[in-house]
Order: C-alpha cells, then structure tokens, then sequence
C-alpha cells in the first residue's frame, strides 16, 4: 500500500529548498551546480524532484526568457515550524519541553548557545507577564 504525501520536505526537497531560499529564483542548471558542491546528482533525478516539490506547492515555476525559473513557493520559518511540530510529536510525544531537554542533556550545546537560549527564554517570560491589574476607579461619596 503506498503511502500519502508528506506536506513536509524529503531530505532531498529540503536541500533543494535551502538552495532557493539562499539564491533566490534559479534554473535547472543552476539548483544542480549548488547541489554538486556536496555530491553528484543526475540532472533529471533533481528535475523529477523539483516536479514532485511542485505538485506538493514546495516549489513553483515560471518561464523566463532564459528557460524556467524555479523558486520556493514556502518560507523557512514555516517549514521549519512544521518540521519541529512533527519531531515534536512523532519522537517527544508531543511535549516540548522533552525536546529542550534533549538538546540541553545530549551536551551538544556550546556556551554561546546555552546563553542565547537563557536570554530567549528571559525574553519570552518578561513578555508573558501578565500586565498588573488595573484597579476600579472609585465612587466619589455624595
């Protein structure tokens, strides 16, 4: 039985989306030229990609007076977003704070990470604050 499609990036979607979040618009040519930088891939592997991407709403495609043009039809943030989400909720059943605990346990976190995710943390509790509550304004008597 096949599988449905994922509304979240393969591996390979991924990479190919990070070069067009990097580049901005480009071409066949140019998405493989980024891709060799790490390993050989065939052309038409990385054009069937693209096309998969395009029927999932990753990518889209327009005609330039060069040829098509390809570029990220999704932001970073939101993929993102989406990835952690299902991270969350496929491998820490759905708590993050278990993941926050991993990543601060697993001992992969350098001193500049450690203090940049203190002051998001700070950050975000200063601004979660409940404002202090406002008192009625009294009666004048007579």
């Amino acid at each position: 039985m096949a599988r449905s499609a994922s509304k979240h990036p393969t591996d390979a979607e991924l990479e190919i989306l990070q070069i067009l979040w990097v580049q901005g618009p480009s071409s066949l040519g140019e998405i493989c030229t980024a891709l060799r930088q790490e390993r050989q891939v065939a052309t038409t592997t990385v054009a069937t990609v693209l096309k998969v991407m395009q029927g999932k709403g990753l990518v889209r495609r327009r005609k330039t007076n060069r040829g098509l043009s390809w570029s990220a039809n999704v932001n970073r943030e939101k993929t993102a977003s989406g990835m952690i989400g299902k991270l969350i909720e496929r491998v820490f059943e759905g708590s993050a704070q278990q993941l926050v605990a991993h990543l601060v346990e697993d001992g992969n976190l350098s001193p500049d990470d450690l203090e940049e995710i203190r002051m998001l943390l700070d950050k975000q509790e200063s601004s979660a604050k409940p404002a202090s509550p406002v008192q009625p304004a009294r009666k004048k008597k007579g």
